[in-house]
């Protein structure tokens, strides 16, 4: 649904995005994630047709920014990292205003208007000024802007950006629902929690350019591919120390005293294995009837994957 190819954006001496490779497909919920300056708004705002491409394309639903930017806008919802200038207008009116520049019938823009509060949970704010609503409400009512047209591809920068975390939970919710409705969702962030729990795939970018994509378990065993496994087992440690080496996925077994546990120890295990294969260890340790107490590994979460692709630079 969206593929960028060799895209770059440069401000004179600056490149703030660098030979950009993406292929999003179909109903994802793609997270854009980066540090402050490493080139997400830029991608975004070429992608919405805002920003000229220094080189490169970008084809979203088939249709290049380059040389069919209209369909390319009648095709997408963009929402950009702030509000705009409309607090005057009622809640009502903001979302007609926009219903009218895409030129959608009256009649059925009262009939939509009614539909994307319910969807956004604005119904009760309907007649309220847009100068009155929280910034969370806010942001929800620009979300439903985004969709008064029913593009098929959301491109939406930093939605969650400066709200509380209840604030933050609502557009996660909106955004997983709004996938559901076959929506194609490319979000840029910084906040990594709000990227692990809606995700199906990430980019990570760093001054400019992308450091990884793919899945979130895709990343964290190719950025992550060892992890710790510690076992603590009533009795048969040494057994059970060279049962583990010959499993997949073990690459080494070393018994360790516990502190102030009257001699008892654990094993602590390097594993290369992905979830799965973690789970068929412990499988493993339990048919062969060790007395296992204690199985925990190491968490490898999206932002341990982060800080390891990422070297703190800013463009």
């Amino acid at each position: 649904m969206i593929s960028t190819h060799r895209l770059t954006k440069k401000y004179n001496d600056l490149t703030a995005v660098d030979d950009l490779n993406l292929d999003i497909e179909e109903g994802a919920i793609f997270g854009f994630v980066g540090p402050n300056g490493a080139g997400k708004t830029s991608t975004i705002r070429m992608m919405a047709t805002l920003l000229q491409p220094t080189s490169g394309d970008i084809w979203i639903a088939g249709h290049s920014v380059l040389t069919d930017p209209r369909e390319v806008r009648r095709t997408i919802g963009y929402m950009p990292d702030y509000f705009g200038v409309y607090h005057d207008m009622l809640v009502w009116e903001y979302l007609d205003f926009f219903g009218a520049c895409y030129q959608i019938p009256e009649a059925r823009r009262n009939q939509l208007i009614e539909e994307l509060l319910e969807l956004v949970d604005l119904s009760h704010r309907r007649t309220d000024k847009v100068e009155s609503l929280s910034r969370g409400m806010k942001q929800r009512l620009s979300l439903a802007r985004t969709l008064v047209h029913d593009p098929q591809v959301l491109l939406l920068d930093e939605p969650a950006s400066g709200l509380d975390p209840r604030a933050r939970v609502e557009i996660r919710e909106l955004l997983v629902e709004l996938a559901r409705l076959g929506k194609t969702v490319f979000f840029s962030t910084h906040i990594l929690s709000d990227v692990a729990e809606i995700s199906t795939s990430v980019g990570i970018i760093e001054a400019g350019r992308l450091i990884a994509s793919g899945s979130i378990e895709d990343l964290q065993q190719l950025l992550m591919p060892h992890r710790l496994i510690e076992i603590t087992l009533l009795e048969q440690m040494d057994e059970a120390a060279e049962f583990l080496k010959d499993l997949a996925g073990v690459l080494q077994v070393d018994v360790r005293a516990l502190p102030g546990e009257n001699g008892r120890s654990r094993l602590e295990v390097i594993f290369s294995g992905d979830d799965r294969a973690l789970n068929e260890v412990l499988v493993s340790l339990v048919k062969q009837e060790f007395p296992v107490i204690h199985f925990s590994a190491d968490s490898r979460d999206l932002e341990e994957v982060f800080l390891s692709a990422t070297k703190g630079l800013v463009t």
